[in-house]
């Protein structure tokens, strides 16, 4: 176990007075392993493990010293209740703050709607300050230490952030790891010729290396940002995994590792209650490799945790990790013995097992892959989307698809056909971003009402094909807020926002249809919301049900477990949540554009002893002669007593 040598804990006493010094301390002895164990595994052959440790443990300490005492409280309370962001009130809303409401300022005075819809945790997409011109959507990061001026100011941030906690809502912020800008000041000083700052990437003289990784490298972009490596005159190859002007960060080097750890503190103190570690899994490079989910990037997350929780224990970490589930779940700590690594992590398999079960109407693939999955560990949480900013992947693999009778290669190319609205008799109006003529790989640009098919419908007048859209997305989103997670809702979603028609209007976004679904808020579509015969009013309302009815399920919070049970329906998900703290909890879901019934067995068969309807598209639930009907496109929820 580690220990501070007596001169370094005299001066967490001086810092922190009597108790947030035993606090502290107390902390330290419980992390520790977490915090020597993996930097000695990444750093042990370059530095002094034990010194290290202990400037990181000092920098920690100011960070604490520095904590205003509001969020020192909250400290205290999450302390105390660890499991705060498991509750199954916590219900998410991502946006970016300009689309949302032109700036941070803006996003105050919209609060009263966050409110009226239920939220308690607002993910504000890349706010740090980018680089002028193309940013990747702001993730070309220039100064983490300032906010985009074009949004507002760190003091801002912060006024919202009171104001966010005030109303009971957790603030989540993406913390770009992998990469900067290349404006970022250590790009700058490396240009300038500063040795250190040069170690502070990955710059090689000439192609020889560049050449030998990239045998084994898979492109990202391969359209708009082909290959890994970008040439700087005067510098050498840098490696650029996402476009020419990110580069990518040396963590072999101790001193970024203690670069970023300080920007996370930083936020954390600015009031930042979740920081979203975008590209967590590209943070080391291994020669033969894809470069991706090495070892040395969980040491790092799980290093990076201890730390943060060390000097801000209400600070919670999310992991951007889009990768196979068994990859996945190891960003949670989920490995052969659980080592903690972030609190949070996307579920993005459960995500592309509904976009593929809604084009297919077949359950048979969702049912396979979701039911061998590793649960996540019991401390962390999934988080479960729909829709986000970026593009659909079909992360499908062929072992999974084969267990449905389909082949990977093809079934991927059909949900690229169905979403584009390209495969006959399709509803969907998306659009293939980033296809890639040599493996044949594509994904889907579009927002959620439109690939449910909710334009189409407006677009044809077709009233009856737009009540079943309106109750695809709203069954879509019932398994999203009962699967096991907390659910986030994409901005717009929830008043049913089409694609964005005049997304290429704009310049700087008219090479990435990803601006399709990006759109600005319709501040007027949102005020019909209470209107019941518009599709603002009727998609706001479905979604606002779900809210109510899950913050009344204990076994919707995480930390429980979820079953599958084949429904003997091919059209039909079926699945049994449980919490020890609560009864179990049944959801079956209509994924078909007809009626379907079941066995009322299977009601028996997840264990709901007098069960009792809790929420469904109908409003009631439908039993007959031992079958359970369900409408098209509907779901139902059903709990134990």
């Amino acid at each position: 176990m580690f220990r501070l040598d007596p001169v370094a804990e005299r001066a967490v006493r001086l810092r922190l007075g009597f108790q947030e010094a035993d606090a502290f301390l107390a902390r330290l002895e419980q992390l520790s392993f977490d915090i020597v164990e993996p930097l000695g595994q990444v750093y042990g052959d370059v530095v002094d493990v034990t010194g290290f440790v202990t400037e990181l443990v000092l920098d920690a300490l100011a960070a604490a010293a520095g904590r205003p005492v509001e969020l020192r409280l909250l400290d205290r309370r999450r302390e105390i209740d660890p499991a705060w962001f498991q509750r199954s009130r916590m219900i998410g809303y991502v946006c970016y703050a300009d689309r949302f409401a032109g700036s941070l300022p803006g996003v105050r005075e919209h609060l009263d709607y966050l409110t009226d819809l239920g939220i308690s945790y607002l993910h504000l997409m890349p706010l740090l300050r980018p680089r002028d011109g193309d940013n990747d959507g702001g993730y070309a990061v220039e100064d983490y230490g300032a906010v985009d001026p074009r949004i507002g100011t760190m003091a801002d941030l912060e006024a919202l952030i009171a104001d966010l906690h005030q109303r009971d809502i957790a603030l989540c912020i993406d913390l770009v790891l992998n990469h900067t800008a290349r404006e970022h000041e250590w790009a700058r000083k490396a240009l300038a010729g500063d040795p250190a700052y040069r170690e502070m990437y990955l710059i090689y003289p000439d192609r020889t290396e560049p050449d030998a990784y990239e045998r084994t490298l898979p492109e990202v972009f391969p359209d708009m940002a082909p290959g890994s490596f970008t040439e700087v005159p005067g510098l050498g190859w840098v490696w650029t995994t996402f476009h020419e002007f990110q580069w990518d960060l040396n963590y072999a080097n101790p001193a970024v590792f203690r670069g970023m750890l300080g920007t996370m503190f930083a936020l954390a103190n600015r009031g930042v209650d979740v920081l979203r570690l975008d590209a967590a899994p590209f943070l080391w490079k291994r020669m033969g490799t894809d470069c991706q989910n090495q070892p040395e990037a969980h040491l790092l997350v799980q290093a990076f945790r201890a730390l943060t929780r060390l000097a801000a224990p209400g600070l919670a970490l999310k992991a951007e990790a889009i990768v196979a589930p068994d990859m996945l779940v190891q960003y949670l700590g989920g490995h052969d013995r659980y080592r903690p690594e972030c609190d949070l992590a996307y579920d993005n398999q459960l995500m592309v097992m509904l976009w593929s079960t809604l084009a297919t109407r077949d359950v048979r693939l969702a049912e396979h892959a979701l039911a061998r999955r590793r649960p996540a560990p019991a401390p962390t949480s999934w988080v479960s989307y729909l829709r986000c900013h970026d593009d659909i992947g079909w992360a499908v693999s062929d072992d999974d698809a084969a267990s449905a009778w389909l082949d990977g290669f093809a079934h991927r190319r059909f949900l690229n056909d169905f979403y584009a609205g390209h495969f006959p008799g399709s509803f969907a109006r998306g659009a293939v971003f980033q296809e890639n003529p040599v493996t044949g790989d594509a994904r889907i640009s579009g927002s959620a009402a439109s690939l449910c098919g909710i334009e189409n419908a407006l677009a044809a007048r077709d009233e009856d094909e737009l009540t079943l859209a309106i109750r695809r997305l709203e069954s879509m989103y019932a398994v999203v807020f009962s699967f096991g997670g907390i659910p986030l809702i994409y901005m717009g979603d929830e008043l049913g926002m089409r694609n964005d028609p005049r997304w290429r209007e704009d310049p700087a976004h008219a090479g990435d249809n990803r601006w399709m679904h990006r759109p600005p808020m319709d501040w007027a579509r949102a005020a019909r919301r209470s209107d019941p015969d518009s599709v603002e009013g009727r998609v706001f309302a479905a979604i606002r049900g779900l809210i109510g009815a899950r913050r009344t399920l204990l076994a919707l919070r995480s930390g429980g477990t979820t079953e599958i049970l084949p429904a003997g329906n091919r059209s039909v998900l079926a699945y049994r949540r449980a919490h020890p703290r609560s009864a179990p909890f049944l959801s079956l879901t209509n994924f078909s554009d007809h009626a379907q019934s079941l066995d009322a067995g299977i009601i028996a068969r997840a264990g709901l002893d007098q069960p009792r309807h809790v929420h469904s598209t109908a409003g009631g639930l439908v039993t007959s002669a031992g079958q359970i009907e369900l409408p098209p496109w509907s779901f139902a929820w059903l709990t134990g007593t």
